[in-house]
């Protein structure tokens, strides 16, 4: 063989071997081990939901088959589990974070009590970007935004704690459509608010389209919670007859804070994190494996069971969008402050 052909070939063979052997590593790695995903949502909400659906499927897409299982952390609004991850979880691999991705911002307006830093996290990406809508009971006597706002009918709304559509969206959409709502936070999850509505101490919430519509099944069908609104730059294909939030708001100011405040919310809302200096290949398998997860048959039949919608962000997407929330503007973070953190 000619000396440049076998030097080709030395190259190859040996470009091949270290692929192999990475591959290798990789799949020793994970082989026979059980990834944790520390949820910050309760039992039978939302977030949970969603994870669950994934964990069932996640561990065929990673090479070594690791089994995946979900352990829900609930308390400050996912608070305590975002701390956690940052904070205390090995970054090894093992410990994937999800939880309200509003904490972000909660962070870059200085809410006490957070103990990471946005930035460091490693993102896995989003399974989808939340749709947020109001819901009311009919007990209420409160039929639409129009018969609210004309009545000045003072509603209580529940919610999980700062960070939370159940929160945040409600305090903007409080102070730029001017809705009379009393918020009471503190539940531990949707699943709370759901039996605090039922059991009449509550009249409604803030809270995704995507949860009620695979959380609230009964309630949606038999008309007992009504779609009131949704806070969307254009309707929902499947709340055609429901008003947009621009339809009431009318001054610029108002609009940035809606765009910020509650649609750039929406594509954050559910991250998977890895907590900070988890080695880089095993996030870019993570990565890899929940974009194959998306789009697994099987996993997709699970989803429509379940009445989720899917419209996932990568982890490489998601980190840009996290770094754009640390580039606001100071006097949208002044007024962010005002409205969220009084």
């Amino acid at each position: 063989m000619p000396k440049r052909s076998l030097n080709l070939f030395l190259i190859i063979a040996f470009t091949f071997c270290l692929r192999a052997n990475d591959c290798a590593a990789q799949d020793s790695f994970y082989r026979n081990k059980t990834v944790r995903i520390i949820v910050g949502g309760s039992a039978g909400g939302g977030y949970d939901t969603y994870t669950r659906t994934i964990a069932r499927h996640l561990g065929k897409h990673v090479p070594g088959n690791p089994t995946f299982v979900v352990d829900n952390m609930t308390g400050a609004g996912s608070l305590i589990a975002a701390n956690y991850t940052y904070k205390i979880a090995k970054p090894d691999g093992l410990t994937i974070g999800h939880f309200i991705g509003g904490l972000i911002l909660q962070q870059v307006l200085g809410k006490p009590g957070i103990e990471f830093e946005g930035t460091k996290f490693e993102y896995l990406g989003v399974p989808a970007q939340d749709t947020t809508t109001i819901g009311i009971s009919k007990s209420s006597a409160v039929a639409s935004i129009d018969q609210w706002l004309a009545s000045k009918t003072m509603l209580k709304f529940g919610g999980v704690g700062p960070g939370a559509a159940t929160d945040d969206v409600t305090k903007v959409v409080r102070a730029t459509v001017g809705l009379p709502i009393q918020l009471i936070s503190g539940y531990k999850g949707t699943a709370d608010i759901r039996l605090a509505i039922a059991g009449g101490e509550l009249h409604g919430l803030t809270n995704s389209w995507e949860s009620f519509k695979s959380g609230w099944i009964k309630e949606i069908e038999t008309g007992a919670i009504v779609i009131v609104m949704q806070m969307l730059p254009q309707r929902h294909p499947e709340l055609p007859n429901v008003p947009a939030i621009f339809d009431f708001v009318k001054n610029d100011e108002a609009r940035r804070l809606v765009q910020v405040g509650i649609f750039d919310y929406g594509a954050i809302a559910r991250p998977y994190v890895f907590p900070p200096k988890t080695p880089k290949d095993r996030v870019q398998l993570l990565r890899k494996g929940l974009t194959a997860t998306y789009k697994d048959p099987e996993f997709l039949a699970d989803v429509q069971k379940a009445r989720l919608d899917m419209n996932p962000i990568s982890g490489e997407d998601l980190e840009k969008v996290v770094a754009r929330v640390y580039r606001l503007e100071t006097p949208i973070v002044a007024k962010l402050k005002e409205i969220l953190l009084k």
